[in-house]
Order: C-alpha cells, then sequence, then structure tokens
C-alpha cells in the first residue's frame, strides 16, 4: 500500500527527477573515474553556487565574491563551456542546453587543480534535475573524504562547503538592464567599427529584443527559481536582492557571507576550536558590560577611580596629546596606584570609555639601592615599570 506522500504529484515528479538524474549521472562518474583514477577525482573545497535571474549582475559581482571568499581561480562559467553549434543556437532562442551535456562538461572542468580550494559555479545548477546532480556529486566527495580518511592523500578529500547564493531582480529591472546592456554594448561595437580602435564584444540576440528578454525571464522564474530555491533546504543559502546600486548590492551580500566555521572546518577541527569563543560572541555586549563595570568603579572603588582618573588626566594625556597627528602613544609609569590589582583593569576599561585602545605591559627591574660597607654587596630593590601603549584614530589633516 502505498503513503500519501508517495501519492501526490509532486512527490512522483521528484522521484522521477533523481532517476532521471542517477541514470545520467552514474555512467559519466564511472567513465571519469576510469580515464583519470579514483585517487585523482579531487574536487573544490569550496563551490559557491552563483545563480540569480538575467540582469541580476552575476558577471559583475563575481569578482567581488571571489575576493571576499579569498578564492583566485576565474570562476566557471556554465554557459561559456557550452560552445558547440547546437549548444549556441539553443542559447540564441533563450532556452536552455540539456543536463547531460552540462554535467559532462561541468565535472571534468571541476578537476582542474586550478579550483582545488575553491570556485563560483556561475550559472548552476538551472534545472531540478541539476540539482539532483550536484547532491549525487556531494556524496561522491564525501565517499572519497572518508575512503581516504587515514591515508597520505587525506588532504586531497576534503569535505566540500557549498554556498547556494541566488541575486535577485524583479522582471521589469531585469528587461531594463538587459536591453540597457545590448545598446551600450550595440553602441560600443559601433565605434569600434567606425575608429578599428578596440575589440568589437560578442552581443547576444537576448539583449536586442524585448520579447527574448522577457523569454529569458520567464525560463528562469519556471524552471531555474524552482531548482535553487530546493537548495535552501541542503546547503548554506544566501539569498541576495540585487536590485540596488552595485554597492548595495555588495554590502548585502557581505551580509550573506559571514564566517561561518562550523560550515568550512572538517568536524574534527571544528570540535577542536569550538570551545574557544567567537570573536563576535564577545563584542555583542561589550559595551554595556564596560558600562556597567565603570558604574561599579564610581560606587565600590570611588577613591582609586578618583586617582586614575587624575593620574590620567594630568600625566598621560599631555604624552598622548602630543600624539595626536600619529595616533599612538606610549607612557611609562612606576606610579605605585598600579599595585592595586584593580588598578589596572579600571586604567584600561577607562581609556576604553574615551575611545582609546590601551594595552599594558609590566616588567620588574632591579635597580641598585646601596652597597654594604661591610660585605660590599650591591642591595637591589625591586620596581615595577607599566608600560602603557595608547592607540586611537589618527588626525586626518596634515600640514606643513
Amino acid at each position: 500500500m502505498s503513503s500519501p506522500a508517495a501519492d501526490r504529484p509532486g512527490s512522483k515528479l521528484v522521484d522521477l527527477e533523481v532517476k532521471d538524474a542517477r541514470i545520467i549521472f552514474t555512467p559519466i562518474w564511472d567513465i571519469l573515474q576510469e580515464e583519470v583514477g579514483r585517487e585523482n577525482l579531487r574536487f573544490p573545497k569550496e563551490i559557491i553556487l552563483l545563480g540569480g535571474a538575467p540582469g541580476s549582475g552575476k558577471g559583475t559581482q563575481t569578482q567581488f565574491i571571489s575576493e571576499s571568499r579569498g578564492l583566485t581561480c576565474p570562476p566557471i562559467v556554465i554557459s561559456e563551456l557550452l560552445t558547440t553549434t547546437e549548444m549556441e543556437r539553443i542559447k540564441a532562442q533563450g532556452g536552455m542546453v540539456g543536463d547531460k551535456e552540462v554535467l559532462t562538461v561541468l565535472l571534468r572542468k571541476l578537476l582542474d587543480e586550478t579550483f582545488r580550494d575553491g570556485v563560483i559555479l556561475d550559472g548552476f545548477p538551472r534545472t531540478p534535475v541539476q540539482v539532483e546532480f550536484l547532491k549525487l556529486l556531494v556524496d561522491k566527495i564525501g565517499a572519497l573524504h572518508d575512503e581516504f580518511a587515514n591515508t597520505p592523500l587525506a588532504i586531497h578529500f576534503r569535505r566540500p562547503t557549498i554556498h547556494a547564493m541566488v541575486l535577485f531582480v524583479s522582471e521589469s529591472t531585469s528587461v531594463a538592464r538587459q536591453l540597457g546592456r545590448g545598446r551600450e554594448i550595440a553602441e560600443y561595437n559601433r565605434k569600434v567599427a567606425e575608429t578599428g580602435i578596440g575589440t568589437p564584444i560578442d552581443l547576444r540576440a537576448t539583449d536586442l529584443s524585448e520579447e527574448l528578454v522577457r523569454r529569458r525571464y520567464q525560463v528562469f522564474k519556471e524552471q531555474t527559481w524552482t531548482a535553487l530555491t530546493s537548495l535552501r533546504e541542503l546547503y548554506h543559502y544566501h539569498f541576495v536582492n540585487a536590485e540596488g546600486a552595485i554597492a548595495e548590492v555588495q554590502a548585502n551580500i557581505l551580509k550573506e557571507l559571514k564566517y561561518q566555521s562550523s560550515l568550512e572546518l572538517d568536524p574534527r577541527t571544528f570540535e577542536r576550536l569550538r570551545a574557544l569563543p567567537l570573536a563576535e560572541e564577545l563584542v555583542v555586549h561589550g559595551r554595556q558590560e564596560l558600562v556597567k563595570r565603570l558604574d561599579s568603579y564610581e560606587l565600590d572603588h570611588t577613591e582609586l577611580l578618583r586617582q586614575i582618573v587624575e593620574l590620567v588626566s594630568g600625566k598621560f594625556m599631555p604624552i598622548i596629546t602630543r600624539h595626536a597627528l600619529s595616533g599612538r602613544a606610549t607612557v611609562n609609569s612606576e606610579d605605585p596606584i598600579f599595585n592595586e590589582p584593580l588598578a589596572i583593569p579600571m586604567l584600561i576599561d577607562i581609556f576604553s570609555e574615551r575611545g582609546y585602545h590601551a594595552v599594558v605591559d609590566k616588567t620588574i627591574q632591579q635597580v641598585p639601592e646601596r652597597v654594604d660597607l661591610k660585605t660590599g654587596e650591591i642591595k637591589f630593590r625591586t620596581n615595577a615599570v607599566y608600560r602603557i601603549q595608547v592607540t586611537f584614530e589618527a588626525s586626518k589633516i596634515r600640514r606643513g
């Protein structure tokens, strides 16, 4: 007896997509493994799946995303890999090339050593079947990781980190940007033809026809959108509003790409480090805690706070003021007030509240004090010297 879930049309469609993906994926994988050898099936540690509507700015933002993630390799642009005559004809009409062709060229490209540490895939996945390809590939890479985990080759088979980033714009914005790009390219090519200066840029038919431009967007919404949103349940998912200016979109991207070590480190490495707090966790309530401490100094250690403030005002600030242009000053002090256990923390908090950053080093010196006339022995006293380094924002004005 079948379950209710299995009787739903959507469930049957998913099962069909999984079956189709396996039918295509398995022979391609087997052929690739036979050609290069299992020990050479080495894929990128990080894969950023960059998707979005036509005109959403994927090409514009790719370099920025690479720099944000520390990737030095070029992106893999799926459309640039699909360059046969038949593939070009399909793309020129606003359609999409078949899944089998996409997977075949992509798997081979991913094995390139250039992409070993990470890569951006611009335009993959675009269909539900390609999402299943991705799942199968990640499973295969995971199996390779387990297989080689305790061998000298382990470093080449790390678990992959998958980021899915979707740049979204409305249909009106997509159409306007595509047609605007077409006009700009056409005008540029016209000037190149007139002057003979420069190299013409390929102009797609879809950038000149409003009908084809709208068709590209509809294909995206009907086929690719479902595939991209399904990644939300599988991998780290970033949905980016790409409607605004370039700088605004980049700010949205940075907000989405905050470092998450649990997703990037090997599980064993993460477990080793997780006991240490993240810096952002420490500073979230830092200001509130600073205020509480300062108020407690005033209530419970009034005299010591008064003395520290007077010391800072009378001896420290004149030196710091003279270094206003550089934003860095060093003050040495032997004041016995710092023998008080709370004095140094209080000093650091006072500077922090006023916008300075202070670091204190303590050095113990043996200072000659007297000579024993009977034995000739030199008597020393122990002296503590406190070296306080104070940094702050330097003056932006330069004169002379």
